[in-house]
């Protein structure tokens, strides 16, 4: 089967993450689209999703209209907050096929604000 190249850049980066995870990280896959953003942190040896937080929840959509730069360091805010809950500090970051640039870049600050080591 042949994979766009979306796909492949997506492959490459989480399997180079996944290669070098170990037990005492976890991995942060994020996600965004034209509007929205979600991340989750996920364990790779369990295959389980631990923690998540997106801009589609209820009390996200239901605040004012905020742009989108605005909606990934409030997103990244609450992932943090969640993290800290149980005791998660240390992650690996996996970008999927998106570059470090923009709002993943801004995601990724606010991460390192407050609290988190990638």
């Amino acid at each position: 089967m042949k994979l766009n190249t979306s796909n492949r850049k997506r492959f490459r980066v989480s399997n180079k993450v996944k290669r070098v995870a170990s037990k005492d990280r976890y991995r942060l896959s994020i996600s965004r689209s034209s509007k929205n953003i979600s991340a989750q942190i996920i364990d790779d040896i369990k295959k389980i999703t631990l923690l998540s937080a997106s801009s589609v929840e209820k009390d996200l959509r239901s605040s004012d209209k905020v742009n989108k730069t605005e909606l990934s360091k409030i997103v990244a805010a609450r992932l943090a907050k969640k993290a800290h809950e149980k005791n998660i500090t240390k992650i690996f970051f996996d970008r999927g096929s998106y570059r470090y640039h923009g709002r993943i870049k801004i995601f990724a600050e606010t991460l390192r604000e407050n609290g988190m080591e990638f």
